[in-house]
């Protein structure tokens, strides 16, 4: 089934700053999209605006056709949507087994993806490495079922042969997914994916990411 989630002339205000400045863009499912830029950019906040994490203060989120700017968080969620954050993804306090339940009643099927993880099935989630987290927090997100996927920074603190697979994991799935980037991971080479370089809050380039080149950025 195809999705598309998209901001139209998004705006986003913490207080006084203005930290998107009427964003357009869409992102089109199954498939892969790439929110790329540096700190400070907007990417973090153009995601967590079409998770519903952080409200407009001008502009719409369109779901298949659909205004959900007024929409909260949860609800999106309950209707398919599923946000891992860079931060605080995964519960600390439950154990890598206890996470997983969840979303997946049989964790064998959910570690197909991460085996690396089986040993630690009955350590606390808190006491594992910012990688082995980003491998849970995504456990759980490949298991959803959602039709969005939308991911902060997916392969952080992963060797570069685990996020080629968590890459080739997301590319896979049959749903939305768009991810947010500081710069484009080597892990996309041959895979095909739509990209939006933001920058100071608006978007400076859109289009296929062999566009860009092999720094990621113009």
């Amino acid at each position: 089934m195809t999705t598309t989630i998209s901001l139209r002339e998004a705006r986003v205000r913490y207080g006084p700053l203005e930290a998107l400045h009427g964003v357009t863009l869409a992102a089109p499912g199954p498939g892969l999209t790439v929110l790329l830029g540096r700190n400070g950019s907007g990417r973090t906040t153009a995601l967590r605006a079409l998770a519903g994490d952080v409200p407009l203060s001008g502009g719409a989120v369109v779901w298949d056709g659909r205004d959900i700017t007024g929409v909260a968080a949860d609800e999106r969620a309950r209707r398919g949507l599923c946000l891992v954050p860079e931060r605080r993804a995964v519960f600390g306090s439950l154990t890598v087994r206890e996470n997983l339940a969840l979303t997946a009643p049989d964790p064998a099927e959910a570690l197909e993806a991460y085996p690396r993880l089986r040993p630690l099935l009955d350590r606390r989630a808190g006491t594992l490495s910012g990688g082995e987290q980003r491998m849970l927090a995504l456990c759980r997100a490949l298991r959803s079922g959602a039709r969005v996927v939308l991911v902060d920074e997916p392969a952080q603190g992963m060797s570069p042969v685990v996020a080629a697979r968590t890459y080739a994991l997301l590319a896979a799935l049959d749903a939305c997914v768009v991810v947010a980037e500081q710069r484009l991971p080597p892990a996309l080479h041959g895979l095909r994916a739509l990209v939006y370089e933001l920058r100071r809050g608006t978007v400076v380039f859109a289009g296929e990411a062999s566009e860009l080149g092999g720094s990621g950025r113009r």
